[in-house]
């Protein structure tokens, strides 16, 4: 139960309705001992960034399948940043092509995983990522 001290939002942003992916990533961290907040579809960047600063989490898990990417993912970032919540660990997955990676790493998604991840390679992430208070 590694994850038992850390609490993560996994969210869709925009208009993607396909939430297979966002569900099971949330349902393996609450295995690994991680509290999750689940936001639902189709929710704003402004709606992500708000409920990340109101649940207090450490990190968040954006599933997108859209290709809005390039526009949603930094606007997120951004959005924290704007709350004062920049120090959020955020982490992205789903249909994102290899020339994008980088520019969204730039600007401020720690991590993209693609088709094929595997749920422990999260985890093993996020316990690389998320370091408990005072350290």
């Amino acid at each position: 139960m590694s994850g038992s001290r850390f609490r993560i939002l996994i969210a869709k942003p925009g208009l993607d309705g396909h939430d297979r992916g966002a569900k099971i990533v949330a349902r393996a961290l609450r295995d690994a001992g991680y509290e999750v907040v689940y936001t639902g579809l189709r929710q704003t960047p402004e709606q992500i960034a708000a409920a990340a600063v109101q649940e207090d989490v450490d990190a968040v898990g954006l599933s997108i399948l859209s290709g809005a990417h390039n526009v949603l993912l930094p606007e997120i970032a951004q959005q924290l940043a704007a709350r004062d919540a920049g120090e959020v660990l955020v982490f992205a997955g789903g249909i994102i092509p290899d020339k994008d990676i980088e520019p969204l790493k730039e600007a401020g998604i720690d991590e993209i995983f693609l088709p094929g991840t595997t749920t422990a390679e999260i985890l093993k992430y996020l316990e690389s990522r998320l370091q408990p208070a005072g350290k």
